[in-house]
């Protein structure tokens, strides 16, 4: 049974009678998620959204992504991509800005060769298996080269996960930690005039909050923009009186859905059960039932427009009417039931918040019109099915397929593994696609993963954060929300 979805009433009258701030103030800005954590390390783990938020403020990477998504100097001041694509030339600036503490090239080639060590868990290293060396080739430039071509590998430089987090690296300094809310104070552009008045941002309260407490301050005028949201919590947002436009959605690519936990024996072994309960969903009752706008349901396992796989496989039964798809798989499991008994009701690790109840309704309706049961379980009880909610960290298909590789305890194959390995050490670009292609054809016919579409990443931006864009990495800039006032 679905609850209803709570109000977080008890946040709403907290805040009740404060107003949305005039455009002088600092920017009031809440992420859904845990607290922050003095002791986060993105080589231990995926970073929790409030600590990547954080570290985006006050650290750098030497990219980073502007707030429509495109990449722009971070640490670095220029870049060059030579030797056929297998070099990576970052050249640091001469002389950092006022009160920005000197870094060196050695300094952020440690920083990446402890996101790619062996004991490092950092989220993006299953990504950056070709960087063969990282030199400091002077106090100022950095070396980083590939054991092969890899496109838009810059990107992943430009995620909060290989930055610098140490105070002073980034746009905003910390001046003030109180009650969990974090004030940060904008530091100089490096690159701006130096004989004109600067224009700083505008300085920002940071605070950590639960979706009901986030969506009830936003409501009640008290934040001017809440990110972070999944689609776990949509529904709270959409059960609030928001003002018009505030509910935005970022166009993000990456993978959601049901991955196979890996058995070697039993119902889910048998990759014909694992099709057949990827037929038998409909994806866009998923849409609909967590009233998704303009989301665009999708059942394979890459994103369509990923380069080297312009073009993902698709499942055969991808154009069957649904009602056929769903006696094609009925047909599948009496079969099943026939030569060895009724399927085992199985085990969906979801996690908790209203949406996922929405989410395993409509996969729960699809399956018993085929014969199947199954049971939400929490997000780390043993499982059948674990939920995947990822966006892709660059526009890579091996972020795609390699989260399928045997190393992550899903439903795999030692073919497709041969040839992910084989393509992340083919010498030309046109090979690793060819090794890419025929892996991903492999995947769509083993069925390791049940997508649904892309992830869902929303926010709630006030009408004075005029310079706010919806980005395709859910990464909004706190220094490119608002026009700075002049000074």
């Amino acid at each position: 049974m679905i609850r209803s979805v709570p109000l977080a009433l008890a946040a709403l009258a907290l805040v009740a009678g404060c107003r949305r701030h005039d455009d002088a103030g600092p920017i009031e800005a809440s992420v859904i998620g845990p607290a922050f954590s003095a002791h986060a390390d993105a080589d231990g783990g995926p970073l929790a959204a409030p600590q990547a938020a954080l570290i985006g403020a006050t650290g750098q990477g030497l990219l980073r992504f502007d707030a429509s998504g495109q990449i722009v100097p971070g640490l670095a001041a220029r870049w060059i991509v030579g030797d056929g694509g297998r070099s990576l030339i970052f050249r640091l600036p001469d002389l950092p800005a006022p009160g920005v503490r000197p870094i060196d090239a050695e300094a952020i080639a440690q920083r990446i060769r402890a996101a790619i060590a062996a004991d490092s868990r950092n989220r993006l290293k299953p990504l950056l298996g070709a960087i063969d060396e990282v030199d400091a080739v002077t106090p100022q430039v950095i070396d980083i080269e590939l054991k092969a071509p890899r496109p838009n590998l810059l990107q992943l430089f430009a995620q909060p996960d290989l930055a610098m987090g140490e105070p002073g690296r980034g746009p905003f300094a910390i001046t003030e930690a109180r009650k969990g809310t974090l004030r940060l104070r904008a530091l100089p552009d490096r690159d701006a005039d130096p004989d004109e008045t600067p224009r700083l941002p505008p300085a920002v309260r940071l605070r950590a909050q639960t979706a009901g407490r986030a969506v009830a301050w936003f409501v009640a005028g008290a934040t001017d923009l809440v990110q972070g949201g999944r689609f776990t919590d949509l529904p709270v947002a959409q059960a609030a009186t928001l003002p018009r436009g505030a509910l935005h959605f970022d166009p993000v690519k990456g993978l959601f859905g049901l991955a196979f936990v890996r058995a070697d024996s039993g119902f889910i072994a048998d990759a014909g059960n694992r099709r057949a309960l990827s037929m038998a969903v409909d994806r866009e009752s998923v849409g609909t039932s967590l009233g998704l706008p303009n989301w665009s349901p999708a059942a394979a396992i890459v994103a369509a427009g990923t380069p080297e796989i312009e073009h993902p496989a698709m499942p055969p039964w991808s154009t069957t009417p649904l009602a056929d798809r769903q006696a094609q798989a009925r047909g599948t499991i009496d079969r099943w039931r026939s030569a060895h008994g009724a399927p085992p009701v199985l085990r969906i690790a979801m996690p908790a918040g209203p949406g996922a109840r929405l989410l395993f309704a409509a996969i729960a309706r699809g399956w018993r019109s085929i014969g199947v049961s199954a049971v939400a379980v929490g997000p780390d009880d043993a499982a059948d099915l674990r939920l995947i909610d990822e966006i892709a960290p660059a526009d890579v298909a091996s972020f795609y397929l390699r989260s399928f590789a045997c190393d992550r305890q899903v439903a795999c194959s030692d073919v497709t593994d041969r040839l992910l390995v084989e393509a992340r050490d083919a010498d030309s670009l046109a090979e690793r696609t060819v090794l890419l292609i025929q892996a991903d054809a492999l995947m769509a016919d083993n069925t390791p993963f049940i997508a649904f579409g892309p992830p869902v990443r929303w926010s709630l931006v006030a009408p004075s954060l005029d310079l706010y864009r919806d980005s395709p990495w859910a990464i909004h800039p706190l220094n490119e929300l608002r026009t700075p006032l002049k000074r």
